[in-house]
């Protein structure tokens, strides 16, 4: 039996050889039971992900977002889930934050609604702009008098722990957290999530 091995070759030759002193790289293709295995980080033109133009206009406006008029409207709201429920609700879209840019075709969008019950609802979406990979949303709601006993009990717990309640900032840090996207959002939120020191 002979081994199967799988080897990019590459020369590199300097000097002058001619009328230019530029380097000049050879590479090689080798066959591997029939398959043609290329240098690696080099795909094939068919290999190629192809782009949605809808999403690329998306990533064009950044940092704006669609709904960015929006922000302090009352209206109606869907907000997207995956594998759970969507979330239908009348409030206030009271923030919203994206990058300036997608270098590699993917950013992720934040928002955060209040509901005109008092809730807070968050938002995380994913998106890229290759037409066969899809956005994933993630949302979570905060509900300062959560009705059911089991939600009340693990409320009370939690709140016995901390020296004070929960507010839907402490919720909306858990879910966000502190990296650059999460901080530029709570800016526009005004100085509420600053850590204020003596």
């Amino acid at each position: 039996m002979s081994s199967e091995r799988t080897e990019n070759v590459s020369e590199q030759t300097s000097g002058n050889h001619g009328p230019s002193d530029e380097a000049t790289r050879h590479e090689a293709t080798v066959v591997v039971h029939g398959e043609m295995v290329r240098e690696q980080g080099q795909a094939p033109k068919s290999a190629r992900k192809e782009v949605s133009e809808a999403k690329v206009k998306l990533r064009n406006l950044l940092p704006v977002l669609a709904d960015d008029p929006d922000v302090g409207v009352q209206k109606e709201h869907i907000v997207i889930r995956d594998g759970k429920a969507d979330l239908a609700f009348t409030g206030t879209l009271l923030a919203s934050a994206a990058p300036s840019s997608a270098p590699k075709g993917q950013w992720q969008e934040y928002r955060i609604y209040e509901t005109n019950g008092g809730k807070h609802v968050f938002s995380k979406v994913t998106r890229t702009v290759f037409a066969e990979d899809q956005d994933t949303c993630e949302a979570e709601v905060f509900d300062p008098a959560p009705s059911s006993t089991p939600a009340q009990l693990l409320r009370s717990a939690r709140d016995l722990a901390r020296s004070r309640p929960l507010t839907w900032m402490d919720a909306a840090v858990a879910f966000f957290g502190y990296d650059p996207l999460a901080k530029a959002l709570y800016r526009k939120l005004s100085g509420q999530f600053e850590e204020h020191i003596g």
